[in-house]
């Protein structure tokens, strides 16, 4: 796979940012770049204000805000989510 980044917002109690990271390693991603809005809390405003959600995860590959972890893996069944993180 391709070296592009991924960011996700994210909190230490959170089963489906585990899920997302699982799906995502799953595809051959190697990292993923962690923002921990429980440890730092200014971080969830400025990830409302990226993103215009207040949930966990909210996930960006590269460029792209792909949302949370049901969008992950709505992009996984349509087979975009390959793609996505080729660079396509």
């Amino acid at each position: 796979m391709s070296s592009i980044k991924i960011q996700m917002y994210s909190t230490a109690v959170c089963p489906y940012c585990v899920r997302a990271e699982q799906l995502l390693k799953s595809k051959g991603v190697a990292e993923i770049e962690k923002i921990r809005i429980d440890l730092e809390p200014e971080l969830r405003e400025q990830m409302m204000q990226r993103t215009g959600r207040r949930t966990v995860p909210q996930i960006f590959i590269g460029a792209t805000h792909v949302g949370g972890y049901d969008d992950l893996v709505a992009l996984e069944r349509a087979g975009k989510l390959e793609p996505l993180l080729a660079g396509d």
